[in-house]
């Protein structure tokens, strides 16, 4: 009883906390701007199926993807038994689901331990890759400090976790195959489930066990204890990390853009000038309609996060800072200074800076900083191709051009800020309706030479 009470105490502390810091970055995202993702549902259910949960992009690399696979499907899978878990650590129960289930329960144990062996072998080689092999891309520059330890953490508490359960499942193994009198003498009838059989995996482990009733009681029960809390504890690690990803990954390719990658969508301000330009009974000096007069004319393209669109938010804690976007630009690539995934990180950290500020001085505070120049230099921006290689090699469809393309809108529409070369072009446009320095009436002068 006493057990039961203690742990419903630790899981709703557990969920509580992490349902506040989800509700926290569900605010951050919705400081961005109304975009309208709503339309061709059926295209975007096959879109999250294919990408998010099918992992088809993935398959890019297919070592790390089938790796990646392990530890996905393992991880989605083997919660199925943290539900048993809650629900015996809850009814004081043991193994809740053998009375439904029966031999096919036994099964189900056998797959999970496969699976759980297949994560191990998946963290270990990722392990590798990251410190032993040293792949280049998880050794950039912006992968120091935070995102590195990041990555590390999470594969350790995974392998922990993993070799909890194989430890319960031994332990409670041989206490599951001790005589029924013998486990009534010790006061442990409830582990008297029938088994027949040994489980696939954890079986191996027995060889280790202690042979006294007490002593398994005690390794049993210790490693059931340390897997739900431990799980527990990386539920509420999530929101903080980059395996955030887990869970934003299902949205974020839901609401993803369903337009070629390449297609650059109006400024609706911008829209409407030109519109009323072409617009022979529009009334340039018109007065602004009622209640509109104090309104504060929008910003051209983005200069802090709260410039940009909510799916773009998404995309930055979606982000897994897996680094293949940063792997295939052609500006990183030639030794130029952007980085599509720095991109990414620092649009989160900085929202992650403007939610703790208004949560500490309120949502009107302004602390002097903002996403352009503070966080993501102008040099970045203008190394940027627009080529869409970095969209493309996101394995869960973030679009880091959409942010580099805003930042440069308001560079060149609100600061006049530009290459020398793109400030010629613009003024030749506006003088001369066309990108050449002639003028318009020279312009078909080249059909006579």
């Amino acid at each position: 009883m006493i057990s039961s009470v203690i742990f419903i105490i630790i899981l709703a502390a557990g969920i509580y906390v992490f349902a506040k810091k989800v509700g926290v970055i569900r605010r951050n995202i919705l400081l961005g701007k109304d975009i309208d993702r709503s339309d061709r549902k059926d295209e975007r259910w096959k879109t999250m199926a294919r990408v998010a949960m099918g992992q088809s992009k993935m398959s890019a690399r297919p070592v790390a993807g089938l790796l990646h696979l392990f530890v996905y499907v393992g991880f989605i899978l083997i919660n199925i038994e943290v539900l048993e878990i809650i629900l015996d650590g809850i009814f004081g129960t043991h193994r809740l689901f053998h009375s439904v289930l029966g031999d096919f329960y036994f099964m189900i144990i056998n797959f999970f331990e496969v699976l759980a062996v297949l994560v191990i072998v998946g963290v270990t080689v990722f392990w590798i890759r990251r410190m032993v092999v040293k792949i280049p891309r998880f050794w950039s520059k912006e992968m120091k400090g935070w995102a590195k330890n990041d990555a590390l953490y999470i594969l350790y508490i995974e392998f922990v976790l993993m070799s909890a359960l194989l430890i319960m499942n031994a332990a409670d193994q041989v206490l599951m195959a001790t005589p029924v009198d013998q486990l009534e003498a010790a006061g442990l009838s409830k582990y008297a489930l029938g088994l027949d059989g040994k489980f696939a995996v954890s079986q191996f482990l027995t060889g280790l066990m202690p042979e006294n009733l007490d002593a398994l009681h005690y390794i049993e029960r210790g490693a059931w204890w340390f897997h739900i809390i431990g799980i527990m504890l990386f539920l509420n690690y999530l929101p903080y990390s980059k395996h955030f990803h887990i869970i934003l990954a299902f949205p974020n390719t839901f609401y993803a853009k369903l337009e070629p990658k390449t297609e650059l969508n109006n400024l609706e301000s911008v829209t409407k000038e030109v519109e009323m330009m072409f617009d022979p009974s529009a009334d340039p000096y018109a007065a602004p309609p009622a209640g509109a007069e104090d309104a504060v004319p929008e910003r051209f393209g983005a200069k802090d996060v709260q410039d940009l669109n909510w799916k773009q938010l998404m995309d930055s804690y979606t982000c897994t800072e897996c680094g293949r976007c940063t792997s295939v630009c052609p500006a990183n690539l030639t030794g130029k200074l952007l980085s599509p995934r720095k991109i990414m990180m620092d649009t989160r950290d900085r929202l992650e800076e403007v939610g703790q500020n208004i949560d500490k001085n309120g949502a009107d505070y302004d602390d002097g900083k903002s996403l352009l120049n503070d966080y993501i230099k102008p040099e970045e921006l203008w190394a940027c191709t627009t080529c869409n290689a970095c969209t493309e090699a996101c394995p869960v469809l973030i679009d880091p051009a959409s942010i580099i393309i805003d930042l440069r809108r308001y560079l060149v529409m609100e600061e006049s800020q530009g290459p020398s070369e793109l400030n010629a072009v613009y003024t030749n446009i506006e003088n001369n309706g066309a990108p050449w320095q002639f003028a318009q009436a020279d312009r078909l002068n080249w059909k006579d030479e």
